[in-house]
């Protein structure tokens, strides 16, 4: 009997040392109640700041003309009369290709000319029908299309002054498939850049660039916005400028890496301390922590130009007077509670 008293004694203190722990938890849900926490940060007050606006962007460099020497009938090469690197004037002999066929074409040409030449005397004198005339005036003509389009692709010349960049056959091979030849203009060179669609009432042709190789990293060459294309990249939210640039001394190359500089003229900006922008891990997108009612607001934010250790921000959910976190905000989530320093 005094062993079950004992046993009893010992399981009504187990039983109260078990409820003296769950003290802490909800007598409902059975879950502890958690702690709420504030966050102590400075801010700094936004405001619209005039500067000289420009947009620096990379591109690569572009022959601003390219021809590939394909010649539309196929056969042996004759004769290739160039070399890669020759620098070639427009009209200049690139390429000979097998003259059989030109040869044929000439000497129906040559008979079907003598021909036309006797019914055109005989309709003068009214010795030959008019149906008899045009059917020859029809043979006429198409053997002289057919002597011009065989010259053109037999004979084959530079449209415009460059330089041979690539030769893919050599003398006597069969010709099929790939151009015999490269032509590349590189007194002017064109480059494409992709702009912010931001900026798309502020680009207009005409406008002058600069462009800077880094292998002249102190030298400028001037270029000029030729073409803004009129649709825009639903995904990127960018459009496209073809720049045009002029290279008399060849100085550049295509293929090169450059900078672009765009001068747009003065505008209103929103310029931040450029440590209160966070970079999101894994990838390069940008944001803010904004104040909003005592609470951390997360926005996402484009750059734009850096003066010393400030930055321009690009967003539309951005305004003057906002309060922006300068410190404490890379311990903050969205939607944290804040408590501002004095």
């Amino acid at each position: 009997m005094k062993k079950i008293l004992v046993n009893t004694v010992f399981a009504i203190i187990a039983m109260s040392m078990v409820g003296c722990g769950n003290k802490s938890e909800n007598s409902e849900t059975g879950t502890t109640d958690s702690v709420s926490t504030t966050e102590l940060v400075k801010v700094t007050v936004m405001e619209e700041t005039s500067i000289a606006k420009s947009l620096d962007l990379t591109t690569t460099l572009e022959g601003y003309e390219t021809m590939n020497i394909a010649p539309s009938v196929t056969g042996n090469i004759e004769k290739i009369h160039v070399e890669v690197g020759s620098k070639v004037v427009r009209g200049q002999s690139l390429v000979t290709m097998d003259q059989q066929q030109y040869i044929n074409a000439k000497l129906t040409m040559s008979n079907l000319e003598t021909e036309m030449k006797r019914v055109q005397a005989l309709k003068e004198t009214g010795n030959v029908t008019q149906q008899v005339y045009d059917q020859t005036k029809l043979g006429y003509d198409q053997a002289k299309q057919a002597l011009e389009f065989l010259t053109k692709n037999t004979f084959v010349k530079a449209d415009f002054a460059g330089v041979i960049s690539a030769k893919n056959y050599e003398n006597g091979e069969m010709y099929a498939g790939a151009p015999i030849l490269v032509l590349t203009q590189i007194k002017t060179l064109k480059a494409f850049v992709n702009v912010p669609e931001t900026y798309f009432s502020m680009v207009k042709e005409g406008m002058k660039v600069d462009v800077i190789s880094d292998i002249y990293p102190d030298k400028t060459f001037e270029g000029v916005v030729e073409i803004i294309y009129p649709t825009l990249d639903a995904t990127t939210h960018t459009f496209k400028v073809k720049i045009k640039i002029p290279n008399d001394d060849e100085v550049l190359r295509p293929g090169m890496y450059s900078h672009t500089k765009l001068a747009l003229g003065e505008m209103n900006a929103i310029v931040v301390p450029y440590q209160a922008v966070l970079k999101l891990q894994g990838s390069n997108d940008r944001y803010v922590f904004v104040n909003e009612n005592g609470v951390a607001k997360r926005v996402a934010v484009e750059l734009g130009q850096r003066f010393d250790d400030k930055i321009e921000v690009i967003s539309t959910e951005l305004s003057k007077g906002m309060q922006l976190i300068t410190t404490g905000q890379s311990r903050l989530n969205d939607g944290v509670a804040i408590e501002i320093a004095e």
